[in-house]
């Protein structure tokens, strides 16, 4: 069963997306926010696997609230942002700040049931042709300023392909048959990548490739 928190500020969308979700048999909602600092506050009493957060909210914002939320990479929750369309700078800067994935709040009900249950997962970066284009359109701009993330340098010439492939929003199985190697030896290279860099999951990744040019287009 997967925990879910819904953050929405509009208190007909926060009960209509929970409505949806408690409706599936592998999902639970656990507690519901009207703003970002509310829902800090509830995660940590009542532990969710996903956070599903709005990104504009009053008191504090979806960028603040899954900054805090993902803190620690270890234990915290996912966060899953919804937005009303996908190229929203705000969106890009809730995924840098930690944020898995994101989910257009107009797009069928069944992309927001799924998105959970992949960012649950963490197994692929969510919409992969989305969310890639919306790092790929910010990212350039934030490339000049950005800091060379902590242990770019100590990266082999494999870890960096397939961090570069990892960008491009392909998933473990996809790793392994482009390289060559096997499943578990592609889930190794990615675990070594998210240890060396610091990382969250796939889509922390992704951004740091692209901020870092290893990845441009």
């Amino acid at each position: 069963m997967i925990k879910v928190l819904v953050a929405d500020d509009e208190a007909l969308l926060r009960s209509a997306f929970s409505s949806l979700i408690e409706a599936q048999d592998d999902l639970e909602v656990v507690g519901k926010a009207a703003d970002g600092r509310q829902a800090v506050e509830l995660v940590a009493s009542v532990a969710p696997d996903v956070v599903v957060m709005d990104v504009r909210m009053p008191v504090m914002d979806g960028i603040e609230a899954t900054r805090r939320i993902t803190r620690d990479l270890d234990t915290g929750p996912r966060v899953l942002i919804l937005t009303t369309f996908d190229l929203d700078e705000y969106v890009f800067e809730a995924l840098r700040a930690g944020a898995s994935g994101f989910a257009l709040k107009s797009r069928p009900p069944e992309e927001l049931l799924g998105g959970i249950r992949t960012v649950a997962a963490g197994e692929a970066l969510l919409a992969p042709s989305v969310t890639r284009r919306l790092i790929a359109h910010f990212a350039d701009r934030t490339r000049a300023t950005a800091k060379t993330p902590w242990g770019l340098d100590e990266l082999t010439e494999r870890e960096r392909e397939v961090l570069e492939l990892v960008a491009r929003g392909l998933s473990n199985a996809e790793l392994a048959a482009t390289l060559h190697i096997t499943l578990p030896t592609a889930k190794t290279h990615v675990s070594r990548l998210l240890t060396k860099l610091g990382a969250r999951d796939r889509t922390q990744l992704a951004i740091l490739a692209y901020e870092s040019g290893i990845v441009t287009r």
